[in-house]
């Protein structure tokens, strides 16, 4: 692997960011633990986060029991993801970058693989909303909806995330600071036109869920908010000053992410459970379908905010996805990982919106699926960052014979079983519109949690676990409990090593607060 840990000197007042996934240098390292807040509550705050209602709800749980675990399962998502911000200020480089402690200069590679591609799956995604988003609008005002609408809004869209994550984390946090009261504000005033619709005796009048459909639907929860976000979390902390604190970091990281998750999806759960036509148009166009409840005059404003909203947390994917596929080995600038990476989202979308005949459930068939490594590699990291005393050897993250080894087999061993396991204790929800991910499952039955019954209208699994997805948590605690277990006297080694040559990576070794 090329040694690219050497940090790029910034130029002053530079529009785009020059460091790639080098180390930091200390004189940039000027962020305190407050500026998280902007980038996250912008990613966060689009009306798309309402549209979650109805996944909840698919689950068949009341609205307190949604409530509950939109609350829990939001909170402590974005919660795990304050603790992995811990390395980016301990390291000054991107996640998977510092994910080379706990798996080695090589064996990082495996779970950046995956990152990458849930990364790229998610952006995708989000320009795909925001591409429908203005059809359904402009279809609304009576305006041309049509292909050449869609030709157009995709273009711009994909042109505005690509120019975003180009220019990177500098200009990216000025944006979102902007771009957090734009969508906050519309999105406040979605709320107070439409609290007209909301009918809490019908709402609250939905039938509660068995413990295992709650379950269910924290998992989904979970895996859709903070755990969507796990894989690139230290990529916004590692400009933070080195005496940052370590607590601060964790509680603006969740605060910024959790706070407008939880306030958006319990307001959709209300909303949704007085209309269920809502749950039902959801399910094909989310922020569209939210927006036929609006009067006319609203919908440009309404329009504008639930674009920007979604194009703002594409922009953060974006720039990790880069990151992450330079730390894959590809040996070219960062601005140049962003532009690639952006490339093939533009075509992603393209795809989609005018070729594909669904796409959210295959989505989140998807998500189910690679949210089972990612679950285990957060649990791997997590107790890693736990264990450290130290701050990392910026060296050693980028040579192969350094403290952290170049394939750590414990760590990709552990991830690896736990993805098995947890892959056997999920299920496809969507087994007919994504037929090709009906191989999960495979522990169910032998373990008495579920029947898989093939109907030839399409197959469905009985049993009260069979959907709760117990997979993903499981996965996350195999990895934690078994790195903590297996790898702590391997870390206490690692730590007691002397500190490679001074200018070797940047940082210095010192005790931690």
């Amino acid at each position: 692997m090329t040694d690219t840990h050497t940090a790029v000197p910034a130029a002053k007042g530079t529009l785009v960011e020059l460091n790639g996934i080098d180390i930091i240098d200390e004189s940039e390292r000027m962020a305190k633990p407050s500026d998280l807040f902007w980038p996250w509550f912008a990613a966060n705050v689009s009306v798309f986060g309402m549209s979650y209602a109805a996944f909840v709800y698919g689950f068949g749980v009341s609205l307190w029991q949604g409530v509950l675990v939109t609350v829990v399962g939001v909170t402590i998502s974005f919660l795990l993801c304050g603790i992995i911000a811990i390395a980016g200020k301990r390291g000054s480089a991107p996640t998977m970058v510092l994910s080379r402690s706990a798996f080695g200069v090589n064996g990082q590679k495996v779970p950046g693989i995956f990152s990458w591609l849930i990364s790229m799956g998610w952006e995708t995604f989000l320009a795909i909303m925001a591409t429908l988003a203005t059809a359904t609008v402009f279809n609304e005002l009576g305006w041309s909806s049509g292909t050449a609408t869609k030709i157009i809004a995709c273009a711009v869209i994909a042109a505005l995330i690509v120019l975003g994550s180009v220019a990177g984390y500098h200009t990216i946090i000025k944006m979102q600071s902007v771009l957090t009261w734009v969508t906050g504000l519309a999105t406040l005033g979605y709320i107070a036109i439409t609290f007209r619709d909301i009918d809490l005796s019908a709402a609250a009048a939905l039938p509660a869920g068995s413990n295992q459909a709650l379950v269910g639907a924290l998992v989904m929860v979970m895996t859709g908010f903070g755990l969507g976000w796990i894989n690139i979390a230290a990529d916004w902390s590692r400009y933070q000053k080195r005496d940052a604190s370590g607590g601060q970091i964790v509680f603006w990281n969740t605060l910024g992410g959790a706070l407008a998750p939880v306030l958006l999806v319990c307001y959709g759960l209300a909303l949704a459970g007085s209309n269920p036509a809502l749950i039902d148009g959801i399910a094909n166009d989310p922020v569209g379908t939210l927006a036929t409840i609006l009067p006319t005059w609203f919908l440009i404003p309404f329009w504008i905010a639930a674009v920007l909203a979604l194009v703002s947390g594409a922009i953060l994917g974006i720039y990790s996805s880069g990151l992450t596929l330079l730390s894959l080995g590809i040996d070219i600038p960062r601005p140049m990982a962003a532009l690639v990476d952006g490339t093939i989202l533009t075509i992603g979308t393209i795809y989609v919106v005018f070729f594909a005949e669904s796409f959210l459930a295959p989505f989140q068939s998807f998500l189910i699926t690679l949210g089972v490594p990612i679950a285990a590699w957060a649990g791997i990291l997590i107790a890693d960052i736990m264990l450290r005393r130290k701050d990392y050897d910026g060296a050693a993250l980028f040579d192969g014979r350094g403290r952290y080894g170049n394939w750590n087999w414990v760590s990709v061993g552990l991830m690896a079983f736990a993805s098995v396991v947890g892959w056997g204790l999920v299920v496809n929800n969507f087994a007919k519109d994504a037929a090709w991910n009906n191989w999960q499952g495979y522990l169910l039955e032998p373990l008495g949690l579920g029947t898989f019954v093939d109907d030839p209208a399409g197959g469905y699994w009985e049993g009260n676990w069979a959907y709760a997805n117990l997979g993903v948590l499981l996965a996350l605690v195999i990895g934690f409990v078994g790195y903590a277990v297996l790898q702590a006297a391997a870390v206490r080694r690692q730590e007691a090593e002397p500190l490679a040559p001074a200018g070797r990576g940047g940082v210095t070794q010192e005790p931690l607060a």
